[in-house]
This record gives structure tokens, C-alpha cells and sequence, in this order.
């Protein structure tokens, strides 16, 4: 039963849901940068005319876009980081290192599954003859790819790539099943202490609601921005 008792009682642990609010935004920050350029590698793979390539990029993206996240995060957490060492301190005084990076492993290697797909198709809206115009300049691939494709690729795709940034802010709750200190490990915090569970969810559904909405609305500006240049 929600009541005023218990949101006073929430409250009282605002600042667990500040620190949670810090490391959902650095859990997605690092997840977005990490996942971005093993997105342009599978992307550079999906596309190349070598074989191997191509197939074990593909199986890639076909595995981890049709697995559950959940499953992909504790394969990673119990798994594949089972043997591994990492140093034991907080970052900023309250996240645990050695729980956070396999969570940030985990939303990269997922969050590189789909930005691939968005690079990939960005790459190949490009018109062919521009890439034809830079052949005959004499230019080479990866100065085509650098100097020309990439700068208007990415323009194109910068919307969803930024879409995908508020898509892992919200997949990042799940982090908190392996011990993350995120938004959703202080709900959990709460409700072992006041034994409520409705006002700390409505507490951290407003939480990523700050987050995200703002985050939306910035994007659009800049779509409009950007959809207006285009038609100068």
C-alpha cells in the first residue's frame, strides 16, 4: 500500500538514489563509447569482402540481438569474469570496480550488436559515386572511409545512435542483479529497510524519467537542427 509514510521513509535514502543516479549515467557514458567502436569494427566486418569476416560478424549480431540481456550479463559476470581479478576499490567512493566493469562489458558487447546495424546502414545510405570520385582522386580506403563516408555516416546516424544512449540508461537497471550500485540496487536497498517497495519504485521511475526525457527532447532539438541544415 503506497501512503505518505512511506515515501518519508524513502526519502530518508535519497542519497542512495543519487549515487545510483551517478553510476546509471557512467555505466551508459562507457557502455555507448566502448560499444560504439566495437560497433564500427563489426560493422567494417559485416561489410568486407573477406569471408570469415563477414560470417563471424554476422553470427555476432544475430547472437546477442536475439539473447536476453539478462543471460548475456551473467554469462559475462559469472562466466566469462569468473577467474579474473579485478582490483577491489569504489569509484567515487561507492561503486564497487569489480562489479561495475563486467556491466559495462556486458551492455557494450549488446550495445555493439545493435550499433553496428545503425553504422552499417548509415554507411551504405552514403551514395556508391562518392566512394568512386575518391578512388579516382586516388584516395585509399581508409582515407575514403575516414575523410568522406564516415563524417556524413555518422551525421546521419548521430539521432540513433543518441537513442540508443536513453535505451541503455533504462536496460542499465539491470545491473543491479549482479551487485552494481545503480538506481535499482537502491530500491532494493530501501525496500530491505523500510519493507516498502511501491514508493521506492515511483521514487526511481522519476529518476529515470529526469534522465531520460531531457535527454529525448535535447535529441530532437538537434534532429530538427540537423534535418534543417539539410535542406539549405
Amino acid at each position: 500500500m503506497i501512503s505518505i509514510e512511506g515515501f518519508k521513509d524513502t526519502f530518508e535514502y535519497i542519497q542512495m538514489f543519487g549515487e545510483g543516479m551517478v553510476c546509471t549515467i557512467s555505466l551508459s557514458a562507457l557502455t555507448v563509447i566502448f560499444g560504439f567502436v566495437l560497433a564500427l569494427l563489426l560493422a567494417y566486418m559485416r561489410m568486407s569482402k573477406i569471408l570469415p569476416f563477414r560470417v563471424i560478424s554476422t553470427a555476432y549480431v544475430e547472437v546477442f540481438r536475439a539473447t536476453p540481456l539478462m543471460v548475456q550479463l551473467f554469462l559475462v559476470y559469472y562466466v566469462l569474469m569468473a577467474d579474473v581479478s579485478l582490483p577491489a576499490f569504489k569509484l567515487f567512493g561507492f561503486i564497487r570496480f569489480e562489479r561495475f566493469i563486467p556491466g559495462v562489458i556486458a551492455l557494450s558487447l549488446n550495445s555493439g550488436a545493435y550499433l553496428s546495424e545503425i553504422i552499417r546502414s548509415g554507411i551504405q545510405s552514403i551514395d556508391q559515386g562518392q566512394t568512386e570520385a575518391a578512388r579516382s582522386l586516388g584516395m585509399s580506403q581508409i582515407e575514403n572511409m575516414r575523410y568522406i563516408i564516415l563524417p556524413q555516416a555518422i551525421k546521419n546516424i548521430l539521432p540513433a545512435i543518441a537513442n540508443e544512449f536513453v535505451t541503455i540508461i533504462k536496460e542499465s537497471s539491470i545491473c543491479w542483479t549482479i551487485g552494481v550500485q545503480e538506481i535499482m540496487s537502491a530500491v532494493n536497498s530501501v525496500k530491505a529497510a523500510t519493507f516498502s517497495i511501491g514508493e521506492p519504485l515511483i521514487v526511481a521511475a522519476c529518476v529515470y524519467f529526469c534522465l531520460t526525457f531531457p535527454t529525448s527532447k535535447i535529441i530532437e532539438h538537434f534532429e530538427r537542427k540537423m534535418s534543417r541544415g539539410d535542406k539549405r
